[in-house]
């Protein structure tokens, strides 16, 4: 995976940030969401109805583990 120099050092971040070509992990939506299902990758948090985000902490341990 890439590195995540382009990571904010905490708060929170949508998919698009996460996933490529924007982010630093390299997989689809659907691949993305059944991993959270499952457990690989970490749970979201839901700030409204329509809004879900990820903590940037949890992503940075998901790419330093290199899980994803």
């Amino acid at each position: 995976m890439s590195n995540f120099q382009g990571l904010p050092p905490t708060g929170f971040l949508r998919l698009r940030a996460i996933l490529a070509p924007g982010g630093p992990i390299p997989v689809s939506k659907s691949t993305w969401w059944q991993g959270v299902k499952d457990g690989r990758f970490p749970r979201s948090v839901k700030l409204g109805k329509r809004v879900t985000v990820w903590r940037v902490e949890d992503i940075r341990r998901l790419i330093e583990t290199g899980s994803a």
